[in-house]
């Protein structure tokens, strides 16, 4: 995939972000090598790995499940939102 100006007005409306003029280029570069390294990727030849395959020796470590009193951690991390209602967030439509 090639980043154009096309695409990047299309991420910045998506992102609801703001690139400033003087700085498109900059940032298209970097979005281009960024997607030239993940395409490096698919050089790989992953045929014969299996699909739960891990570096890690002994698999991936799990915590203990231990249950928990009921906590207001949603109730804090939408105390920082803009708006939020019946602990959800509330964000702009971006479906046209």
């Amino acid at each position: 995939m090639q980043i154009d100006n096309t695409v990047l007005a299309k991420l910045e409306k998506l992102s609801h972000l703001k690139i400033d003029d003087s700085k498109k280029e900059e940032v298209i570069e970097q979005l281009s090598g960024i997607l030239n390294y993940v395409d490096n990727l698919n050089e790989l030849d992953t045929d014969a790995l299996d699909p739960s395959f891990s570096t890690l020796d002994g698999g991936t470590p799990l915590r203990e499940d231990t249950p928990r009193e009921a906590n207001n951690i949603a109730k804090d991390i939408l105390s920082h939102a803009p708006q939020g209602k019946d602990d959800f967030f509330i964000v702009p439509a971006i479906i046209e």
